[in-house]
């Protein structure tokens, strides 16, 4: 598969190819949609807590004796009725994480890819290398690339200069290509790639030639 190769000023500069089985695999939503659920999942803390009755401190006596005195019979001012008693069915901690298997992932992660791809939403530049860090200058970058929506940078490794000089756009992330996962690509518009950046995505996550696409 062929994908245009631009510069920083906007360019095109040439034509690359990348490979199929990273850049062009159809999309299946339903791998998609369950590996986005379990990142998500994933992100709960699940750390919200009530107490039950039996947590709650106090209560050792009857509020009044059982009998005769026409109000409703009580066991304990810590039972759920009262005020400051404990909490029926109510939240406690627990663990909302999900498993899911490394092809799953991977696979989810080539469908993206390519819809990126053939959506033209993917730009891949020959290189990005700052000098020095400036918003001015990633804001000039992207201006030159005619992007105007939620964009994701991906470098080869993570450069400094870049980071600081894009973590003050709104809307714009800038992440290592071995960092690559579905909810930053389902979140947003523009995905934005070095060269080296793909080289290292098609290592990582493209198929290896001796294993078919059904087989994932």
């Amino acid at each position: 598969m062929l994908i245009t190769l631009r510069n920083t000023n906007g360019e095109t500069t040439q034509d690359i190819d990348v490979l199929d089985s990273l850049f062009n695999v159809p999309m299946n939503q339903a791998l998609v949609h369950q590996v986005a659920v379990s990142h998500m999942a994933n992100n709960r803390q699940g750390n919200a807590s009530t107490k039950t009755r039996g947590k709650v401190a106090g209560g050792g006596a009857k509020p009044w004796r059982q009998k005769h005195t026409g109000r409703a019979r009580q066991g304990s001012r810590r039972a759920p009725q009262w005020k400051g008693g404990g909490t029926v069915f109510g939240p406690s901690p627990r663990d909302y994480s999900q498993s899911i298997p490394k092809k799953m992932n991977r696979g989810a992660i080539r469908c993206l890819l390519s819809q990126k791809a053939k959506e033209t939403k993917l730009i891949v530049l020959d290189q990005l290398n700052f000098e020095n860090a400036a918003t001015k200058l990633m804001a000039g970058v992207l201006n030159n690339l005619d992007i105007n929506s939620s964009t994701l940078i991906v470098t080869e490794e993570t450069d400094r200069n870049i980071v600081l000089s894009a973590r003050n756009i709104p809307r714009v992330r800038t992440i290592p290509a071995q960092q690559i996962n579905v909810i930053d690509l389902l979140t947003h518009d523009k995905l934005v790639m070095t060269l080296d950046a793909v080289r290292k995505a098609e290592g990582l996550w493209a198929l290896s030639e001796n294993v078919s696409e059904e087989a994932v």
